[in-house]
């Protein structure tokens, strides 16, 4: 049986590029009897760039109710929050020990922002290491990345090899990375890829008219109504064929085509698909969201599962470490 592995960060509450790219994959893969699925809010991870307290709650709380509404099984599954579980942080300080300098100053979100580096903390240069931390603790097989992650699951790898090489055997487990090619980038209102930092991202589980307004605001050319616009240039057309059906999307391409069809028609279409997909989640999403206490036990249930696996991990490395008999 492969165990998969993911988390999202709690920076903010899930968008549609979240849900496209990370939580519809993920529920898929843990509905095959074959796997077994590991899911974390990666609540220790936003302190990198988000330092309110009471935000981080809420977005947990949201990141937590869109798994659940998107179907999550969590009696079959492992659902929890990492900052709940210790040993995270404990692993992450064996690992550091084990991660050469270079190998760090190398990451991508480090180089990103490293021009700047009054505005880096330690947490944003030692993040490959939790984050490898948070993989190796539970053997997980499989990992769902983006492309653009790829490269911290390599550093995994290597961090893992380097500590078996001390141990003498494969007491990390060496992940694989799973990328999904159909849904690589989920394009923002603007047409960067949609993300919590670039301030574009669609949040479906807005009130209708609050969704409404950001949709209105996707970008688009300035070709008037009468005239035929090119669909595979457009925003709004993008995300349209990610969340339509394929005659839906087909009948979108042929009114661009023709002529006569405008933005405005494209952007309301893309509500009411959105409303009439995303129905039944945008209910259970709010349901969870006005019920703390049922979504708070759901995760102290998963929170003791990870624990008990967690332990085991954490015992075998300090035994090689010298930190227990």
């Amino acid at each position: 049986m492969a165990r998969i592995l993911t988390g999202i960060q709690s920076s903010g509450r899930p968008h549609l590029g979240n849900i496209l790219g990370a939580i519809l994959p993920g529920i898929e893969l843990s509905k095959d009897p074959n796997n077994e699925s590991f899911f974390f809010i990666a609540d220790l991870h936003s302190l990198v760039s988000l330092k309110s307290g009471p935000e981080r709650m809420e977005y947990v709380r949201a990141i937590a109710a869109a798994w659940l509404a998107f179907g999550f099984d969590v009696k079959k599954n492992v659902f929890w929050r990492q900052s709940r579980i210790q040993e995270h942080t404990e692993l992450a300080w064996y690992l550091d020990c084990f991660t050469p300098f270079p190998m760090l100053a190398n990451a991508t979100s480090f180089k990103e922002k490293s021009e700047k580096l009054a505005d880096v903390n330690a947490g944003l240069f030692m993040y490959p290491a939790l984050q490898a931390a948070d993989i190796l603790l539970y053997n997980a097989n499989i990992i769902p990345v983006g492309k653009d992650q790829k490269q911290h699951l390599e550093m995994t790898k290597d961090i893992a090899s380097r500590f078996n090489l001390l141990a003498g055997e494969e007491i990390l487990v060496l992940p694989e990375s799973q990328i999904d090619e159909k849904v690589m980038t989920v394009p923002g209102i603007d047409g960067q890829k949609m993300s919590k930092s670039y301030h574009n991202y669609i949040d479906i589980f807005l009130p209708e008219n609050e969704l409404k307004k950001v949709l209105k605001k996707i970008v688009s050319d300035s070709t008037p109504l009468e005239e035929p616009k090119d669909p595979d240039s457009d925003i709004t057309f993008k995300i349209y064929s990610l969340v339509a059906s394929e005659a839906q999307v087909e009948t979108m391409r042929h009114d661009y085509l023709q002529g006569g069809y405008g933005y405005g028609h494209a952007k309301q279409a893309l509500l009411e698909c959105m409303l009439e997909k995303f129905a039944e989640p945008r209910r259970i999403f709010n349901y969870y969201m006005e019920n703390d206490d049922e979504l708070e036990a759901i995760l102290i249930d998963g929170e003791m599962k990870a624990r008990e696996i967690a332990q085991q991990t954490i015992q075998k490395v300090r035994k090689i470490l010298g930190y227990s008999s």
